[in-house]
């Protein structure tokens, strides 16, 4: 492992079933085992992904686990030869307002789909992403909204310890009967509230888990306390696993997070903002919609080599937009996320050339104005 004496950053490689993954590592969002306007061929060939992020909530109640299971699991299901992440489905189940109900023992929910009842235990979201085949489970936690009280928020990162304890007990008598490998990651909570995620970190790390995540970020708190809460919690967390912050971020906030000890990140903004007319380039963010590309012959980043860039330019991008063309989505995702992954390839050369903090001080502060 390469690591920056003057920041927490590191470069190393993550071992999974399905191949090795050069950390720091940018995980795209295929919640329902699939990247919206993208292909598998696009991801892996095209675009080198090697890791994908997908969505237990939504696959437990649609296909669901059994009947994923008597397919091969996710990775035969969904074509993908590479390593999965699974989240437990908590952000989604505790987003759920006035359709769930906590307890002790776990969350009763209903679908969104059909309104029919179930219930999450630390248990059964093991059993679930054990039924996907997920390379990487992640421990069902309870993620509070913003703002709470640092009462409700201790609340909530103590049942996230007990919690984390049940599923990760369970996770371990589980593993012992497969020969597939797999990891569990219990989940750092606290809200805003340093002390508490502190504590959380602290004490997770006595489960000796096979990783680490920080949750709870990203769900309407200042940007700026994201990463303080980051900060208060890596110097706490096993210095030789993977850290993973849950839902970040813009691409400038990147290096941010990874000067701060994260491994892996995921976001739905890239793939997302894609969609809606918003993409990052090396030069800043461009608003395609915007009457000046109307004309514009150029391509969207002279600077980026994936195949949106090399073949198409901006006027035709802003024609297939503003005509709504299926095209569009697939043309700008696969730029935006061959965007992120660039970043994360920048990082990790410079980790291991030793130029992190010279390449942390030339993009601090660039590429947010609007164009």
């Amino acid at each position: 492992m390469a690591e920056c004496r003057e920041t927490r950053a590191r470069a190393g490689i993550l071992h999974t079933e399905h191949g090795s993954v050069e950390t720091p590592v940018f995980m795209p969002v295929g919640t329902q085992a699939t990247v919206k306007g993208l292909t598998q061929r696009d991801l892996e060939h095209d675009l080198g992904v090697r890791m994908l992020l997908a969505n237990t909530y939504h696959l437990y109640l649609r296909p669901g686990p059994e009947v994923l299971r008597r397919l091969g699991g996710l990775h035969r299901f969904m074509a993908w030869p590479g390593a999965i992440l699974t989240d437990s489905g908590g952000y989604q189940v505790f987003s759920l307002a006035g359709l769930r109900k906590i307890t002790e023992e776990g969350v009763l929910f209903q679908s969104h789909l059909n309104g029919d009842a179930h219930r999450f235990t630390p248990e059964s979201t093991v059993d679930a992403q054990l039924a996907f085949g997920s390379d990487i489970l992640m421990a069902l936690d309870e993620c509070p909204e913003y703002p709470v009280s640092h009462e409700y928020a201790r609340a909530a990162m103590e049942r996230t310890l007990r919690w984390a304890a049940q599923g990760h007990a369970h996770f371990l008598r589980e593993r012992g009967k497969r020969t597939s490998r797999h990891a569990l990651f219990p989940i750092v909570q606290g809200s805003v509230f340093a002390d508490l995620r502190r504590e959380c970190a602290e004490r997770l790390g006595e489960l000796d888990a096979d990783g680490y995540a920080v949750g709870g970020l990203s769900v309407g708190e200042p940007r700026p306390l994201s990463l303080e809460m980051v900060e208060a919690a890596e110097p706490l967390l096993p210095r030789d696993r993977p850290r993973y912050a849950m839902g970040v971020g813009m691409p400038e906030e990147l290096p941010e997070y990874v000067a701060r000890g994260i491994d892996m990140m995921d976001c739905v903004l890239p793939t997302r903002n894609a969609r809606n007319g918003c993409l990052f380039t090396s030069e800043g963010r461009v608003i395609i919609k915007h009457a000046r590309y109307k004309e514009d012959g150029g391509p969207l980043d002279p600077a980026c080599r994936c195949e949106t860039c090399r073949r198409y330019s901006r006027a035709y991008l802003r024609h297939l937009f503003q005509a709504g063309e299926i095209l569009y989505a697939s043309l700008a995702t696969r730029h935006n996320v061959a965007r992120y992954l660039d970043i994360m390839r920048e990082m990790r050369e410079s980790i291991v050339l030793g130029r992190f903090p010279q390449y942390l001080k030339s993009v601090r502060g660039t590429a947010v104005e609007l164009k």
